[in-house]
């Protein structure tokens, strides 16, 4: 009987002890891992970050997250200090790594941006809000419709009429500028991360759009910029033009 139960307090024992061993090599298997990994703190993007933003206003759209050695770009940002004059080379996306290639100098910007001007054309800028330039999703190289409204004088027969012509059709965009809207970081999740949201706020801030055509259609966007009102569409080169509906009043709009 004696023998017995000590062999029972023996085998308790042991298997006591081997329990001990097996969450140690578990907890040391965990920590050998996560070791081999290289954790690294880098900057990855919370927010959709507009191009030519500069480093000093990037850091609401920024978060901090821990990423394995192995999947961490050899040129990833890990702070902002010490990094100044400089700013985003293109849109930057959710989720994607912040790079030093992606920071360059203002002056490159205008360089990489640039559209070759037509011969005889001449640039003009006009400010306009996001609404009126399809909702901010224009991009140097792209061609636009420019919609011209005039609250009167349009119409010599009836001056006193409102009008809305598309007056100049598919003109080259050359050049798209917008003040960047700084935003509070992404709030932390349940668990602690802070994991990217898609951005689906509406754009904010006026655009600055620079556009090249001929010096008559240049003198009509200064005079509607100054006196009048005006509205772009996104018009490719193969876009269809009906040649109608030429000069519109009220009565036109429900025809």
């Amino acid at each position: 009987m004696k023998s017995r139960l000590l062999a029972g307090i023996a085998a308790l024992v042991l298997a006591v002890v081997g329990a001990i061993l097996v969450v140690s090599y578990a907890q040391g298997a965990d920590a050998r891992a996560v070791q081999g990994l290289e954790p690294v703190d880098v900057l990855v993007v919370a927010k959709a970050i507009p191009a030519g933003t500069s480093v000093e206003a990037l850091q609401p759209f920024l978060a901090t997250e821990k990423l394995p050695g192995k999947t961490v770009a050899p040129s990833a940002v890990k702070t902002l200090a010490g990094i100044t004059g400089k700013v985003t080379a293109v849109e930057l996306l959710p989720g994607e790594q912040l790079v030093a290639e992606r920071l360059i100098a203002p002056e490159e910007l205008q360089t990489s941006g640039s559209v070759q001007i037509p011969a005889g054309l001449q640039e003009v800028s006009f400010q306009l809000e996001p609404q009126r330039v399809v909702g901010g999703r224009l991009a140097p190289g792209d061609h636009v419709g420019i919609f011209i409204s005039l609250k009167s004088g349009g119409l010599e027969a009836k001056p006193e009429k409102e009008t809305t012509q598309l007056t100049i059709h598919k003109v080259l965009v050359t050049a798209v500028q917008r003040a960047p809207v700084a935003t509070p970081p992404a709030q932390p999740s349940t668990d602690g991360t802070t994991p990217p949201a898609e951005d689906t706020s509406l754009p904010t801030g006026s655009l600055l759009l620079t556009v090249a055509v001929n010096d008559v259609d240049a003198t009509k966007i200064v005079y509607a910029a100054e006196f009048a009102s005006i509205w772009l569409s996104k018009e490719p080169l193969n876009a269809k033009d009906s040649g109608r509906p030429g000069i519109v009043t009220k009565p036109e709009v429900y025809k």
